[in-house]
C-alpha cells in the first residue's frame, strides 16, 4: 500500500515507530505498482542476502572512498587493473545465503563510483568488469548461481556516477549530466533484459549533488519513464523506492533499533552485519544478539530484513561474517515456522518485550525478554485459544478471559533471544 493512500489513523500509527523511511515522498504512479498476488512471495520471504563488493573492496576503506578521499576518476580507474578476484565463487555465496535462511538476494552491480560488475556496452568509457583484469561478467555468474540455488534474484543499481561533473552541477553542466542519465537508462535496460527473470530491482543514489531526496531529483531522472521500461521487460519485478518513484515497498536503512507499532505498508530494513557496507580489513561484525533483536523487531512489525555482507577483494566472505551467517541460519531453522510466510499482529508489539506474527489460525508470540513478560496480562483476543505451546510441541499453561490472556512459560523453557509461544485459535474467529 502506498503511504499516500493510508488513512490518517494508520499513518499516525506508523509514524510512532522509529522506522526512517527515506523515500516516502516519491512520485506516485499507481499503474506501476504490483498487486497483492505479485507481492506475496516477497512478503513471505522475510530475509534476504545483500552484498557490497567492487573496486572499493581493494582499498578496504568503504564504498565511498573515491568521493571521501577526493580520488580523481582517472586515478581511481586504475583499480580495475587490479580487480581480478581469485576466490570468486558465487555458488559458495548462494550456499551460504541458503544456510543463513535467506530466501532472496540483492547484489550491488554498480555503486556510485560507476564501475559495473558486468559486460556493459552502455558504461561510459567501458568502465566494467569485462574490461578489468578479471575479464568476466560477475552479474551473469551471480544470477545463474543464485537462481540455480532457488533464491530470488535482486540487482542493486546506482544511477548517479561520481565520474560525471554534471552529477554535482546538473543544471550548469546539463550536457554532461545528460550523458550520465543516458548511461543509467542503458545500463538498467541491460540488467533487466540480459539475465533472465529479475525478482527485485534495488535502486540507490538517485539524488543529485548529494543533496535532497530521491524525489527531489525526479525532474532529472524521470523515474516513472525509467520504471515503465523496467516493467516492459520485468513486469513482476519488485522495485524499491529509491529511483524517485514511490516503489513497491519502503526502505529503512541502518542498524538503529525499531520500536513502535506495526507498520501498515510493505517495508524492508537493510543493514550490514560487518559494521561497514563494504570490505574492512578489521573484519568486525555485529554481536549475534543485536542482529537477531533487530530482525525480530522488524518481523513483528511487518517488515523484511536485508542483511549485508562485505566480501574481500578476492571475492571471499571473511570467516567472521560466515560464522555469523551460520548462527543466523541456526536461529531461522529453529524459529522459521513463526517467521516465513507470516504477517504481523494481531497484537501490537510492546517494545523490547514481545511482538506477534500470524499465519492462518496460528498466532506466534515472540518474547524477547522473558523476565519482563513473566506475569504480564496480554490484551484480549476475539478468537478462542484452543492450544498454547512452544515450537517444540510442549504445552504451555494459559488463561483467557474478557480481560486478557495470561501465559506461564516454565523457566527451563526460556530462550535468551526469542521464546516463541504458539497460540492455536479457533478458525474463522
Amino acid at each position: 500500500m502506498s503511504i499516500k493512500k493510508l488513512q490518517d489513523a494508520e499513518l499516525a500509527s506508523m509514524l510512532k515507530s522509529s522506522i526512517r523511511l527515506k523515500s516516502r515522498d516519491g512520485v506516485e504512479a499507481p499503474w506501476l505498482n504490483l498487486n497483492d498476488e505479485d507481492m506475496e512471495w516477497w512478503r513471505d520471504a522475510k530475509l534476504g542476502f545483500f552484498v557490497h563488493w567492487g573496486l572499493y573492496s581493494i582499498l578496504g576503506r568503504g564504498e565511498w572512498a573515491m568521493f571521501n578521499e577526493k580520488i580523481p576518476a582517472d586515478e581511481y580507474a586504475k583499480l580495475a587493473g587490479r580487480f581480478n578476484p581469485q576466490k570468486w565463487n558465487p555458488e559458495q555465496w548462494a550456499s551460504l545465503a541458503q544456510e543463513a535462511g535467506m530466501r532472496y538476494s540483492v547484489m550491488v552491480t554498480r555503486h556510485h563510483d560507476g564501475f559495473a560488475l558486468w559486460d556493459s556496452p552502455g558504461s561510459y568509457g567501458r568502465f566494467d568488469s569485462m574490461h578489468a583484469a578479471a575479464k568476466r561478467d560477475f552479474v551473469k555468474d551471480y544470477t545463474e548461481a543464485f537462481r540455480k540455488a532457488g533464491l530470488r534474484i535482486g540487482l542493486y543499481y546506482s544511477p548517479m556516477d561520481w565520474r560525471f561533473p554534471g552529477y554535482f552541477k546538473p543544471k550548469e553542466l546539463a550536457d554532461n549530466a545528460a550523458l550520465m542519465k543516458e548511461q543509467a537508462y542503458e545500463q538498467i535496460r541491460e540488467l533487466t533484459t540480459r539475465y533472465g527473470t529479475i525478482d527485485i530491482l534495488w535502486y540507490d543514489g538517485s539524488w543529485l549533488a548529494h543533496s535532497g531526496t530521491d524525489a527531489d531529483a525526479a525532474w532529472f531522472w524521470e523515474p516513472v519513464k525509467l520504471n515503465e521500461t523496467v516493467r516492459s521487460s520485468q513486469p513482476k519485478c519488485v522495485i524499491n523506492p529509491r529511483s524517485g518513484w514511490i516503489g513497491d515497498f519502503q526502505c529503512d536503512e541502518g542498524p538503529h533499533e525499531i520500536t513502535g507499532n506495526i507498520i501498515p505498508i510493505d517495508w524492508e530494513k537493510c543493514f550490514t552485519i560487518a559494521y561497514h557496507w563494504s570490505y574492512d580489513p578489521k573484519e568486525r561484525v555485529m554481536p549475534l544478539e543485536d542482529i537477531i533483536k533487530i530482525m525480530i523487531d522488524c518481523f513483528v512489525r511487518g517488515g523484511n530484513v536485508l542483511l549485508n555482507v562485505a566480501p574481500d577483494p578476492d571475492g571471499e566472505i571473511p570467516a567472521s561474517q560466515v560464522e555469523r551467517l551460520k548462527q543466523i541460519g541456526e536461529f531461522m531453522k529453529k524459529n522459521g515456522e513463526a517467521i516465513y510466510g507470516t504477517r504481523s499482529g494481531p497484537l501490537e508489539p510492546v517494545d523490547h518485550i514481545y511482538g506477534m506474527t500470524r499465519k492462518g489460525n496460528h498466532l506466534y508470540l515472540h518474547v524477547q525478554n522473558m523476565p519482563a513478560f513473566d506475569g504480564m496480562v496480554l490484551p484480549a483476543l476475539p478468537q478462542k485459544i484452543v492450544r498454547c505451546q512452544l515450537l517444540d510441541g510442549s504445552a504451555v499453561p494459559f488463561e483467557q478471559n474478557e480481560q486478557g490472556i495470561s501465559i506461564k512459560v516454565p523457566k527451563e523453557k526460556w530462550e535468551p533471544l526469542d521464546t516463541v509461544i504458539k497460540l492455536v485459535v479457533e478458525a474463522g474467529g
